[in-house]
């Protein structure tokens, strides 16, 4: 009987065992490896676009032989896959796995990319996202006052009760979360086991959510507190904004917008000295139409150290910071081009204002300088910054260049939807916030409904086979530091809360209500998707709130307050179980990854590397799976034990360890319904 390749034991992909060094700098010696069965090739080649060069079989290691080859990175882009023949059989490999040559695509090539070094730090690291005016009050006296000021034409409001829902118009209610209040929980992140904290937007805005920057120089007084704060509130049934004294002392006066950064750079200090990360939300498309530079609410207008905002008056030193349309006219105008048509975020202007573009690269500076010491930005809309894409291009080129040179592990992430290859090319974006190759495909597969919780399909629900096909396209369009360094998470501000999706519903706040968001949620589902965010390839991003189980429709519902007295701790202690589980093993930082078995409501994968082995299944069905492994496919013993470090079922989960035998590569193992398991080899 003729041999045949055996497709189940190839394997490479662009970590360090199969590709050394695997960031690269023009210049650089690089050492490619491919894995196959022992015995079972004539010829492997390295296959380019312009070239194609043999490798040598190097070493065999129990049923595997390794083939190499060297080539030196010339400082252009090198996109790659592998060729293997035996006989007449021959077989081409790439992210897509063991493909036959008319399903190669270019698409889906393994790529080098010489002069991208993403941060090292960042490689898997463990992120907690704060949405700050919901995370905890600590300093009741910086709190937005009911009244104090207008946004969108109605009167800001204090919520008095911490644990009171969300509203489905809550832009402008504040709860109260602070700086101050997250300070006083740096003890429980740092016993959860964080790395890194990313924080949505701190600059002075009138919003909750401050996606509208007023001040990009300065943190909200409203997060800290204030030296100075005195004057009457907003007169009742006035919406003008400049007859809020006491607002526009609060943002404008030196003393409390120079407190405010103090108290950031204290906190940044203590982060720091617990061993963690800093990341500012950066919000570069647009600002706010109450920012400094336009004055729409004219708090600025005619107080001492401003100047004249663009929307007052025609010879503004901003008035080239904006594009005003005609339709109007100064003083007050009001005809300026804003981001989907919000006239409360006007959208700057980039192309036609040196100034500006020179004054945000000067911001970026700011806050990685000292006294601040921030480790990176994440951006917000960031495809969406400039008129044109060729534009978008430049300024995220400069923007990279003034963040590196001031911190050259300086992480710079991006909000991206769809395929973002062209920002991750080395000169603009470090990574993104992976929607396309984890939220998206995991949400699916473990509940069926995405991340708005807008739709729910049938097809792709418990579908592993399709799981780990998306999951491969989407994979292959981040090179594989952008890969390492995504932020993968379950949850954030802009979606739903994940455990909602659990309950399988289509819903908003404004149609369902928010009681509902909680009603019919699976936590067995929920437990499934946390070892998956904890397994897969990136940084795990925990969304505040969702490790005690936070709920809640699509933004703004998914903005609850944690709840401080009342939180869920067998799901806290269950997040800081898969955070250590995570840290312990080197392959979940950095390690391979590949599929191993698939069916429908069943997917098993691996992780590995020189040092480490990890396995994990997911049973996400309501009948116990027997399941048979080729453990083999992934490093793991041929004959032996390995552990399970973590089986989480119906009822909750066990992270005691447990042996199980491995034969001849193979591992048997019981799967209880609703469940995740983890097997751990350490070599």
């Amino acid at each position: 009987m003729e041999m045949k390749i055996d497709r189940e034991a190839l394997f490479a992909d662009e970590t360090s065992l199969f590709r050394y060094p695997t960031e690269v700098k023009a210049g650089d010696v690089v050492t490619f490896r491919f894995r196959v069965k022992k015995d079972n090739a004539d010829r492997v080649f390295l296959c380019g676009r312009t070239k194609r060069q043999q490798m040598e079989k190097v070493k065999t290691i129990g049923r595997f032989d390794y083939y190499e080859t060297t080539l030196t990175a010339d400082g252009e882009r090198f996109y790659y896959a592998f060729q293997i023949t035996l006989g007449d059989e021959t077989v081409y490999f790439n992210h897509m796995g063991a493909v036959n040559r008319e399903e190669m695509r270019i698409e889906n090539a393994f790529l080098l990319l010489p002069g991208f070094f993403t941060p090292d730090w960042l490689k898997g690291a463990v992120i907690y996202q704060i949405f700050v005016d919901r995370f905890r009050k600590g300093n009741p006296e910086s709190d937005v006052l009911s009244g104090e000021y207008c946004y969108l034409k109605e009167p800001v409001v204090h919520v008095d009760d911490w644990y009171a829902p969300v509203e489905a118009m809550d832009v402008r209610r504040h709860y109260g979360g602070d700086l101050v209040g997250v300070m006083e929980k740096l003890d429980y992140l740092q016993w959860l086991g964080v790395e890194a904290i990313y924080f949505n937007p701190l600059f002075v805005s009138p919003s909750n959510h401050k996606y509208d920057i007023q001040d990009y120089d300065h943190i909200d007084p409203h997060f800290v507190g204030f030296k100075n704060d005195e004057g009457k509130l907003l007169p009742k049934g006035s919406k003008e904004n400049r007859e809020s004294e006491r607002y526009v002392n609060r943002v404008t006066d030196p003393e409390n917008l120079e407190a405010a950064n103090a108290y950031f750079a204290k906190l940044t200090e203590e982060i720091h000295k617990r061993g963690m990360k800093v990341i500012l939300d950066g919000v570069f498309n647009h600002c706010g139409s109450g920012n400094k530079w336009m004055d729409r609410e004219r708090i600025y207008e005619g107080r001492p150290g401003y100047e004249k905002g663009a929307f007052i008056a025609e010879d503004s030193p901003y008035n080239s910071f904006f594009v005003f349309d005609g339709t109007d006219k100064w003083p007050y105008n009001k005809g300026y081009l804003s981001w989907w048509g919000h006239d409360t975020l006007p959208k700057l202007n980039y192309e036609n204002s040196p100034q500006l573009h020179d004054y945000i690269m000067q911001i970026a500076k700011k806050w990685i300088r000292e006294p601040y010491n921030i480790d990176g930005w994440r951006l917000d809309v960031a495809a969406d910054l400039g008129q044109t894409s060729d534009y978008n291009h430049r300024f995220w080129r400069d923007f990279r260049s003034a963040v590196k040179e001031e911190n050259p592990d300086a992480a710079i992430i991006a909000e991206h939807y769809g395929n973002p290859e062209h920002w991750l090319r080395g000169d603009q974006w470090d990574t993104i916030m992976n929607y396309d190759a984890f939220m998206e495909p995991v949400s699916y597969f473990l509940t069926g409904v995405e991340k708005h919780s807008d739709d729910y399909n049938a097809w792709l629900h418990g579908n592993g086979r399709m799981f780990f096909r998306v999951m491969a396209e989407k994979m292959s369009r981040l090179p594989i530091g952008s890969l390492q360094t995504a932020m993968n998470e379950i949850s954030n501000h802009d979606h739903s809360r994940f455990l909602t999706r659990t309950n399988r519903q289509i819903g908003r706040i404004a149609t369902a209500g928010s009681e509902s968001a909680s009603r019919g949620v699976s936590y067995a589902t929920f437990r499934e998707g946390v070892v998956m965010q904890f397994t897969l390839p990136g940084a795990p991003t925990v969304y505040y709130g969702d490790e005690t189980g936070v709920t809640g429709w699509t933004d703004p519902d998914s903005r609850r307050t944690y709840p401080w007295g009342k939180e869920a701790w067998d799901l806290i202690t269950f997040h800081r179980d898969m955070i250590r589980i995570h840290k312990r093993y080197s392959c979940l930082r950095t390690g391979s990854y590949k599929p191993v078995a698939d069916d429908l409501g069943y997917v098993a994968y691996g992780r590995f590397d020189e040092h480490s082995a990890v396995l994990t299944l997911i049973n996400h069905s309501e009948k116990e799976r027997t399941a048979v492994l080729p453990v083999w496919t992934i490093g793991m013993t041929e004959n032996g034990t390995v552990d399970r470090i973590m089986q989480t079922n119906d009822a909750g989960y066990n992270v005691g360890v447990k042996k199980a035998e491995v034969k001849d590569g193979m591992l048997t193992v019981t799967l209880p319904a609703w469940s995740a398991t983890v097997y751990a080899e350490v070599f």
